[in-house]
């Protein structure tokens, strides 16, 4: 059968240490596992990387210029509002048994492909912005050439990757003592040099515009995540409690994003530069510095390996129809070329550039399936989303996502293209996000109830969770 390549070995229960061969396929509901406490861990561990520290100092970059306290409440803000994205598509996972992006065919049908290979694309660019600062960490720390370093990197996450969901569940929850234990170093050490009373350097008008610019890049920092969300819950029991988990998921992105975040914002006076050599050099070299580039060695594979295993399963959703663990390699491959192009030049615009575009069109998606699900009741099919050939064309939820994305271009503000909307009204503030997601979902729910003449799709009396092998039932055409 051609759906059986989304399918393979799969881990049954936690600590199950098997190649996970399973691709997209919904996970069976007789074969779900797993205890709440490590949705909490697989979304901590990941944010502890250099990038979340160094998006805290452009708080006080002269583009931004907000100064510490203002920094602190954009932080926070920015970094809650992208959470809560996060936690609502994090429930779509016990109940569905799909990823975010396979089951975003449902919404999306044939024009999956788009969101597919977005979401593919940014999950390069992700290992390659987490990767410069890991590669250069190991460069420093055992003193080989820097894509020595990027190899090793590379190898290591790609490892990961290759074993999937349940060594990756594993991993995180160690590493969330270990990485959190180090950071607690790194933080004593930034308490005693820190600079907790900087001034914003931007006044009037256009403290207000950085104020609103830092609160959409700490967004994005977790904004993507948004994507990936029901990949890490989709093995959990249907009966999971979905306010538990919504909570544990905001708690997990929330706290090690702004812990992080916050940390960079106090040390942006004292660090030499935006590397892992700048961190080393904050600690004092020696021991502690040591400690510190080990630190963002883990954390950079930590990451990285979601990175790849989400990319895996977006492709395949796109409809490749490649084996998952290979696609994860070919992901981790093609990070190599990007962080050595990362590696020259500015880093710093380069990584505002990198950022913010490969997010921008996370939130109207997002809120497009917001909307199906609701309209749903929460109540979907996922085994419609194996066969391509029978989804619906999905122009609906495509127009939802272009028009939306479109209409968040005027409000944009990085270094290579600043909208009218955010260069005169915002004076440099950015909420396309904000923008993107209420067009999106809002024109994708009117669409919907345009076709159907009715505000939902389904009566809760009427619909049914399957609990039977989605591929026994791959032929069922999709009406979504």
């Amino acid at each position: 059968m051609a759906t059986q390549i989304y399918e393979g070995s799969r881990p049954r229960y936690e600590g199950h240490a098997t190649l996970e061969m399973h691709g997209m396929a919904p996970i069976p509901v007789d074969e779900r596992y797993g205890r709440l406490h490590r949705v909490f861990t697989v979304w901590f561990t990941p944010n502890l990387v250099p990038a979340g520290f160094f998006i805290g100092t452009l708080a006080t970059s002269s583009f931004v210029g907000v100064g510490f306290s203002l920094g602190v409440v954009a932080i926070v803000v920015g970094t809650v509002v992208g959470g809560l994205l996060v936690s609502v598509l994090g429930t779509f996972g016990p109940k569905s048994g799909a990823g975010q992006i396979p089951l975003a065919r449902l919404s999306f049908g044939k024009s999956v492909v788009l969101p597919g290979i977005l979401q593919w694309m940014s999950t390069i660019a992700w290992d390659a912005i987490n990767a410069i600062f890991g590669a250069e960490a190991v460069h420093i720390l055992i003193h080989v050439p820097f894509w020595i370093g990027l190899l090793i990197v590379l190898a290591m996450q790609g490892v990961l990757g290759l074993f999937g969901y349940e060594m990756m569940h594993v991993f995180q929850k160690w590493m969330s003592i270990v990485l959190g234990a180090m950071f607690v170093v790194v933080t004593v050490k930034v308490v005693s040099v820190g600079n907790f009373h900087a001034a914003a350097t931007a006044h009037g008008s256009s403290l207000a515009g950085g104020f609103i610019l830092m609160t959409t890049i700490a967004a994005s920092f977790v904004v993507s995540w948004g994507a990936y969300a029901s990949d890490y819950s989709r093995y959990m029991k249907p009966e999971t409690s979905r306010v538990s988990l919504f909570l544990l998921t905001l708690a997990g992105v929330s706290l090690s994003s702004i812990w992080l975040e916050i940390l960079g914002l106090a040390a942006a006076s004292v660090v030499v530069s935006s590397t892992s050599g700048g961190i080393q050099h904050l600690m004092g070299g020696g021991v502690l510095g040591g400690m510190a580039l080990v630190a963002i060695w883990i954390g950079t594979v930590s990451v990285n390996a979601m990175n790849d295993y989400s990319g895996s399963l977006a492709l395949q959703a796109a409809g490749a129809r490649v084996r998952r663990p290979y696609v994860a390699v070919v992901v981790t491959a093609l990070a190599f070329g990007l962080t050595m192009w990362l590696d020259t030049g500015n880093l710093t615009t380069k990584f505002e550039e990198v950022l913010l575009f490969i997010t921008y069109w996370v939130p109207p998606f997002a809120a497009i399936q917001m909307v199906h699900w609701w309209r749903q009741r929460g109540h979907v099919d996922a085994a419609k989303i194996m066969d391509f050939r029978s989804l619906a064309p999905g122009w609906e939820a495509l127009t939802a996502l272009l028009v939306g994305f479109g209409a968040a271009v005027p409000f944009m503000d990085t270094t290579l293209f600043i909208g009218p909307a955010s260069s005169g009204w915002l004076h440099g503030g950015d909420i396309a996000f904000f923008v993107g997601f209420v067009v999106g979902g809002g024109l994708y729910a009117v669409i919907r109830a345009i076709e159907s003449k009715s505000a939902r799709d389904v009566s809760p009396a009427t619909s049914v969770l399957h609990t039977i092998d989605p591929v026994s039932v791959v032929a069922v055409p999709s009406d979504a």
